[in-house]
């Protein structure tokens, strides 16, 4: 029995920061109801007003909509799923898996856009590959496949799951502990129990241990199960970490940005409010005891003076001039500054090239995210058919266009490629199924496989 509730150094310094990540991802009532957490109070002020303010507290969510849009674009043409090899089972097997890798109804365009938002939120997620275990083995390879317990699906885990882990020299996982909570019904005392799991992966066998915890008291971790994993003959841990490296985690980029801007706004937001409130001034020299104004009153002797400093110029104009500033920053440092601009901007003016370059830019990063699913993907789908024994190769296309708009360019492109006359029939068949592919992209993966089969028989590629 190993100590599955051993953490890992790394995993306790990122889990302080992963719960500020997630409110500033999701933004509304998560983020504000604790914002006495990311509001900065003034040097000695009162509690009463900091939580006054605290209570006024909005938050302008940036960063969360810049994610969603990154993932939303990124996945806006479906990936394409390409096969070489005769078998038949593995074939249908795959456009199923297409069209449901969890198990859950979601499609792998579906399944990889979560996991590019945990990424882009929490830096990395994890995807597991398991099989049904149906408590039998089967005789034959036929046999299997008709019980279902060849029909591989996926798992995905946030990044907090991944509790402790050891890899070898080359990068890879020598083994790993994932930990899952959830809230369950006790049925025999009626009342609401946290289950907590660990599943330990090593490159043979798995272990599964439940603890219970009831009202605050944590009950024995047990082992409930264990044995050998999917991918035991290939002596791989069944398990893959999905990250775009540090330099594209976004969130990590623009977090600190995102809560100066909420300070700041916030900042400015309460002097406006304060100011639409009329402070009465007493000037006498016996003591005040009576209720004046809103709220607040202000005592002077007849002699007093009293004023406000601030920089040369209107402080709130200079405010929100930094606001402005710093929501640019934000955007630019995600890539996708020609988003950020408005006719109020201080870059408004740029010239339609600098705009045009900076919409390259933001391209070019969805390349590099669509490449990094494409890679992902692609190991997932060989582990698979290696753990199947398939005689198939897969491929993954796609994820490289990003505006509607491209098609009847590269249409142009590749009628111009065609007419060149290359006498190669397996190049005219390549360009063909990339046009259909693109073009009926949401079709399902059975329908894209079908045409593809259909061109190499028109072309006698085989």
């Amino acid at each position: 029995m190993i100590d599955v509730r051993k953490e890992h150094p790394e995993y306790v310094t990122l889990s302080a920061v992963w719960p500020k990540y997630r409110d500033m991802y999701a933004g509304g009532e998560q983020f504000t109801s604790r914002a006495a957490q990311y509001l900065i109070p003034r040097l000695r002020e009162p509690n009463d007003v900091f939580m006054e303010r605290t209570n006024r507290a909005f938050y302008e969510n940036y960063v969360g909509s810049i994610i969603d849009w990154y993932a939303a674009t990124l996945f806006r043409r479906e990936p394409t799923l390409n096969f070489e090899g005769q078998d038949d089972r593995a074939r249908e097997f795959y456009s199923e898996f297409a069209d449901d890798c969890d198990l859950r109804g979601s499609t792998l365009s579906d399944f990889f856009r979560r996991q590019t938002i945990e990424a882009l939120v929490s830096g990395r997620s994890y995807i597991a590959i398991d099989f049904p275990d149906l408590g039998r083995k089967a005789k034959n390879r036929a046999e299997e496949d008709k019980l279902g317990l060849s029909r591989a699906y996926l798992c995905e885990y946030p990044a907090e799951s991944l509790v402790n882990w050891q890899r070898n020299e080359r990068g890879e996982f020598d083994w790993v502990v994932l930990r899952t909570e959830r809230l369950v019904d006790a049925p025999e005392t009626g009342e609401w129990v946290t289950k907590r799991r660990w599943v330990y992966y090593g490159r043979e066998e798995f272990q599964i241990y439940d603890q219970i915890e009831r009202a605050g008291h944590a009950g024995p971790v047990e082992l409930v199960k264990q044995g050998l994993h999917g991918l035991a003959k290939q002596k791989v841990v069944p398990v893959v970490e999905f990250n775009f490296g540090d330099g594209m985690w976004l969130m990590n980029k623009a977090a600190s940005l995102q809560l100066e801007h909420f300070n700041k706004s916030n900042a400015l937001g309460w002097a406006l409010t304060m100011g639409l409130f009329a402070m009465p001034v007493v000037y006498s020299d016996r003591e005040w005891q009576e209720c004046v104004g809103e709220s607040y009153y202000l005592q002077l002797g007849p002699q007093d003076k009293f004023g406000w400093t601030e920089p040369e110029g209107h402080v709130y104009q200079v405010a929100m001039q930094n606001i402005d500033r710093l929501k640019e920053e934000i955007y630019r440092v995600c890539y996708v500054l020609n988003q950020a601009l408005s006719s109020q901007s201080s870059n408004a003016a740029m010239t339609g090239i600098s705009k045009q370059r900076d919409y390259l830019i933001t391209q070019e990063v969805l390349r590099g995210f669509g490449d990094r699913v494409k890679d992902t993907l692609k190991k997932i789908l060989r582990m698979v058919s290696g753990a199947r024994e398939d005689a198939i190769q897969v491929d993954v296309t796609g994820l490289d266009e990003f505006d509607i708009g491209d098609f009847s360019s590269e249409l142009q492109d590749a009628e111009k490629l065609l007419s060149l006359g290359i006498g190669s029939e397996t190049f005219r068949a390549q360009v063909l199924k990339r046009l259909a592919a693109k073009y009926l992209c949401d079709v399902r993966q059975e329908i894209k496989g079908r045409i593809a089969d259909e061109i190499d028989a028109s072309l006698k590629v085989g």
